[in-house]
């Protein structure tokens, strides 16, 4: 007997999804088991394998198309099986909203405006005459010279424009530079292109979800921000002796930030917490989400338990993590259950920023590039290396003096990283 196959919910904030690529066409027998097809939802592509054996006897949405969680996505059952009403009762199944979603927008408009499609042809208005254009005014003579202002010149120079051409609007026809500015006829020397080009594409899965997210985000939690400036010296000389010890494996600096923010967060666990409403949850584990960037927009992929793994361990994760990212090959489980996050553009070269924090975390931490600048050390100006980081909080959940003392616990550990580097901790 034919079944029928559904849009899956194959993350827990998935409402709708794209199917990226069919692997089966109609008519294919189809095992259980068995890829068929690839369904791009607001976090990743993943494959969606068929749960019985049987052929396809029809596909439910097109390659490329959008779907709602439960919509009919295919039917597998025996060849040739009559599958119209199987059909027609999910259609008559469907919710009513999207019933009246589709209903044309006659139907809903407010009964006090006249609709245009009603209005009969032979009384519509006609268009009003356009106003007459006066003639502009000649120019007086000038003897085959154009009066114009030293700044016009220049201008009409830079864009090519024959200044002879431009009608002057100054005292006695002199061209302005706002005449240059605002002239649109052919006396260009040379042919500039003026073709306006765009291009549209449909917003990703992952895209709304962010767009979504976010914008709940900073519309609905109250963000402050505090900033900090840290001395990195210290922490770029132990970094190198680590990767010269441990070569040919390296550690990165993000890897030092997450390793000294785990450390910062059990020593103030009012900052690893989420705002859940009717109350606050303090976290006593350690989960932390690391930003990574791909084509589509951001994925917050999660470094569980972080304060008790090794620094070669969590770049490890981090790499590894970013690549499947890339891929598209993160699972559910590889992005769930952040209590804190980490946001770093340091290697695009961005001195500072600030982030929205990812909810349900109450802060999320940016960090920014290692800058060299003049520094005063012991009352002498030096050359120094700095990074600016900024924590975003929620400040439903966590005060200034909070956030103030995790930023300076976490500065000091990055200012002498033995503070965090106990034994096997590398």
């Amino acid at each position: 007997m034919a079944e029928i196959v559904r849009m899956p919910k194959l993350s827990d904030t998935m409402t709708e999804g794209v199917v990226a690529a069919w692997h089966k066409k109609v008519g294919d027998k189809v095992k259980s088991g068995e890829v068929i097809a690839e369904i791009e939802t607001d976090k990743a592509t993943m494959e969606f394998e068929s749960f019985t054996d049987g052929v396809l006897l029809h596909i439910g949405v097109e390659k490329g198309k959008t779907a709602a969680v439960d919509s009919v996505l295919a039917v597998l059952g025996k060849e040739g099986e009559d599958i119209t009403s199987l059909l027609a009762g999910a259609a008559s199944a469907a919710p009513k909203a999207e019933a009246v979603a589709s209903a044309p927008k006659a139907e809903v408009e407010p009964k006090g405006q006249v609709q245009a499609q009603e209005m009969p042809k032979a009384v519509a208005p006609a268009p009003p005459a356009p106003a007459p254009v006066p003639s502009p005014k000649p120019a007086p003579a000038t003897n085959g010279r154009t009066k114009a202002s030293p700044l016009a010149k220049n201008l009409a120079e830079e864009k090519g424009i024959d200044i002879a051409r431009v009608h002057g609007t100054g005292p006695e026809g002199r061209v302005t530079k706002q005449d240059v500015e605002n002239f649109t006829g052919g006396g260009a020397l040379y042919s500039v292109p003026q073709v306006e080009q765009f291009e549209e594409v449909p917003v990703s899965q992952m895209r709304k979800t962010i767009a979504k997210r976010l914008s709940e985000s900073l519309f609905s939690a109250p963000h402050f921000y505090l900033t900090l400036e840290i001395d990195m010296d210290r922490a770029m000389s132990v970094r190198e002796a680590i990767n010269k010890s441990i070569a040919p494996e390296k550690i990165s600096f993000n890897d030092m930030v997450i390793k000294a923010v785990a450390h910062a967060l059990k020593k103030h666990p009012k900052v690893n917490s989420s705002w859940l409403g009717d109350r606050i949850r303090y976290n006593q584990h350690v989960h932390i989400g690391v930003a990574v960037a791909v084509e589509e927009g951001l994925l917050v992929p999660v470094v569980r338990f972080a304060d008790g793994k090794t620094l070669r361990t969590i770049g490890a994760e981090v790499r590894d993590f970013a690549k499947k990212a890339k891929e598209k090959k993160l699972q559910p489980a590889d992005w769930e259950g952040n209590t804190f996050t980490i946001s770093n553009l340091g290697m695009f070269g961005i001195e500072e920023f600030t982030a929205i924090i990812n909810p349900p975390d109450a802060c999320i931490l940016a960090i920014g590039g290692i800058m060299e600048k003049p520094v005063v050390k012991n009352g002498t100006i030096v050359v120094g290396n700095t990074m600016k980081v900024t924590l975003s909080c929620d400040h439903r959940v966590v005060d200034g003096a909070t956030g103030a003392a995790f930023l300076n616990t976490f500065k000091g550990m990055m200012e002498e990283p033995a503070l965090m580097l106990g034994v096997g901790a590398i």
